[in-house]
């Protein structure tokens, strides 16, 4: 089947982690978290809708300031969502520069923070010079982002402080079948996103109005096909501790592609357990458990640049 996510590391295993994803057909992305983001095109920030912040230490949030300079004309809202204490530290992040002449910018900054039992909420808007509005809080039941394409869940970890793990999967797959859809003498076009849409949410009463002929759901539905949808996770910057194991295996079961730290290796567990990090062992313990389709290798010490 055709990917619905592109997916890239955008620094090298030795740097700052985060990952890119475009969602292909969309015109938007997603990021799972913001170490240096220099490697991004404006045009890639442009496309980005929401951004998952495992934690605040320096090489998981530094990336916040290039992410915010290219955003300031952005029309529609930047979303973030990281773990509890989180709107603070975007608050303090933005407070550290001047906003008197932004007043016409349309930015807006829509902020969650995630606790064991629920989430917090704040907005940040230029218009205001990015002062805090505090939003009434609600609860937390694992789902950060959920649409009629995909779903983002999430794990609180312990890396001594608390650090969100992720997963991003698809609701359903939808192929077109290009031979039936010649057969019925349709064109391809923006029209199958709206038929898309509505196989997703269920709207089996929508009217398809495709080169001035009209036709019905039930007319169109034989032309997709639906299969399970991709399962991608992302998991960084937690001790391996049996809770913390069974909270990852669980949030990433079935993953067709684990993005995973292995941060130490097993020779130096000590170290691990010292700095509250995977090793590199853990790692494939958690992908064998978990039945990962593909494992990938990512933020690992720099002490092992010369093994590689």
């Amino acid at each position: 089947m055709k990917p619905s996510f592109h997916v890239r590391p955008f620094n090298g295993p030795f740097d700052d982690p985060g990952l890119y994803i475009r969602v292909l057909r969309e015109g938007r992305a997603v990021i799972f978290d913001l170490g240096f983001t220099t490697a991004l095109s404006p045009r890639d920030i442009l496309k980005v809708t929401d951004i998952f912040v495992s934690h605040t230490h320096i090489d998981h949030f530094i990336g916040f300031d290039n992410i915010l300079r290219v955003s300031l004309n952005k029309e529609s809202p930047l979303k973030l969502y990281g773990p509890e204490g989180f709107i603070d530290c975007v608050e303090g992040k933005l407070r550290s520069y001047t906003w008197n002449l932004i007043g016409d910018y349309p930015l807006i900054i829509e902020v969650e923070e995630i606790n064991n039992e629920s989430i917090k909420k704040a907005v940040f808007k230029a218009e205001n010079s990015f002062d805090r509005e505090d939003l009434p809080a609600g609860p937390f039941a694992s789902v950060l982002l959920r649409d009629p394409l995909c779903t983002v869940s999430t794990a609180i970890l312990d890396h001594q402080v608390p650090c969100l793990a992720f997963s991003l999967e698809e609701d359903c797959h939808i192929n077109i079948d290009k031979a039936r859809l010649s057969g019925l003498c349709l064109p391809v076009g923006p029209w199958l996103k709206q038929l898309k849409t509505a196989i997703r949410e269920n709207k089996r009463d929508d009217i398809f109005t495709i080169n001035g002929r009209t036709f019905s759901f039930r007319e169109l539905d034989g032309i997709a096909n639906i299969t399970r949808g991709q399962k991608l996770s992302y998991v960084v910057d937690a001790v391996g501790s049996e809770e913390n194991i069974s909270k990852i295996v669980e949030l990433v079961k079935g993953s067709d592609v684990l993005y995973i730290e292995m941060y130490f290796l097993d020779e130096d567990m000590d170290k691990a357990r010292e700095r509250y990090h995977l090793t590199a062992k853990e790692a494939g313990r958690i992908a064998r458990e978990a039945g990962v389709g593909r494992l990938e290798v990512m933020h690992m010490s720099p002490r092992y640049m010369d093994f590689f």
